[in-house]
């Protein structure tokens, strides 16, 4: 029988804390985009697990990326997003070089064991798909590359020439769900039928049609148009990107989902397209997006208060329609390290 995770693992805040530490301060995460640090001394910050991160373009027009806590007292050294020539903590303004090394720090002088060589930023790790940015904290994970593995080449197969692509907007939400509920969503459309008239009237989404794929570091649907003249592709970056691409003029969407309370999930997706993209279809997939949306919203949440109720101990998966689920359950329970 395919019995879901415990329901308690979804509104215990001990499980989220491993969550946090052992998936996703381990892992590769989308960021941002190049258009937000294209001059050097450009930055945003972020957060991934509990590690908050600073992503920077040095004097030498590289990426860098950095554990964001001063080496003194650890305070977040930078806030937002912007330009600068130094990153300065606020606290005791202890100033670090936009390499990470400790450049300055006031009254150091008169400590005569002072030796600000070793206490620059800690490194975190920063690489790019086309203008796509990702970042991990584990500064010792494999490459992007590795993690990436052949979603590259599919997503090219689909016609979508990601280093082509303009960013066009950002759009933010806020779920009151567990991140695991909202990830689980995204991995299935058995819900579709039922839950997204408009979806399934454009897309066929029978089992037969509508295909699932199973990699070992991304999950992946395949969504035809009901005309059969084009397909979409829908991918998960384990353990929290997704990757979206509607069937029509090249698009990407991409995006991360970030728990931050064991009921409460934070995420975005960032909107890229070819140049000349016609104005009256993306009015029509944006508004498209924006119901599917707003329907998961609505779904989300009425699980997030069933598994809260406590009436249940688990669920039962069906296969093979959410196989995905299955494999993403296991990923999560090998990496907090429970069976």
């Amino acid at each position: 029988m395919a019995e879901t995770l415990p329901y308690s693992w979804y509104t215990d805040g001990n499980v989220l804390a491993r969550e946090r530490e052992r998936l996703f301060e381990h892992s590769w995460v989308y960021a941002g985009h190049t258009g937000q640090l294209a001059e050097p001394g450009t930055y945003f910050t972020t957060r991934v697990g509990d590690v908050p991160l600073v992503v920077v373009r040095d004097r030498e027009d590289e990426l860098c990326a950095f554990v964001n806590v001063c080496r003194h007292r650890g305070s977040e050294v930078m806030a937002g997003s912007g330009t600068c020539t130094i990153l300065q903590c606020p606290y005791h303004a202890w100033t670090y070089g936009l390499d990470g090394a400790l450049r300055a720090a006031p009254r150091a002088e008169a400590d005569p064991d002072f030796d600000r060589g070793p206490l620059g930023l800690l490194a975190a790790q920063v690489d790019t798909w086309g203008p796509l940015i990702f970042v991990s904290p584990d500064a010792g994970k494999p490459p992007l590359a590795e993690t990436l593995g052949s979603l590259p080449e599919i997503v090219a197969q689909g016609g979508v020439d990601v280093q082509g692509l303009e960013f066009h907007s950002r759009s933010s939400y806020s779920l009151e769900a567990n991140w695991k509920v909202a990830v689980e969503n995204y991995l299935e459309c058995y819900h579709c039928a039922v839950a997204h008239p408009g979806f399934s009237e454009l897309i066929d989404v029978a089992p037969d049609s509508y295909r699932l794929e199973r990699h070992p570091t991304f999950a992946s649907h395949y969504a035809p148009l009901r005309d059969g003249s084009a397909e979409g592709q829908f991918h998960l970056i384990w353990p929290c990107t997704k990757v979206n691409i509607w069937p029509g003029h090249a698009n990407l969407s991409i995006g991360r989902v970030l728990p931050v309370e064991t009921g409460l999930t934070e995420g975005f997706l960032d909107y890229f397209f070819a140049p000349g993209v016609d104005a009256a279809w993306l009015e029509g997939l944006f508004e498209l997006d924006s119901q599917v949306g707003a329907e998961d919203r609505e779904l989300v949440e009425s699980v997030q208060r069933g598994i809260r109720s406590g009436a249940l101990e688990h669920g039962r998966l069906m296969l093979p329609s959410e196989e995905l689920i299955r494999d993403f359950q296991r990923w999560v329970a090998a990496g907090i390290g429970e069976t």
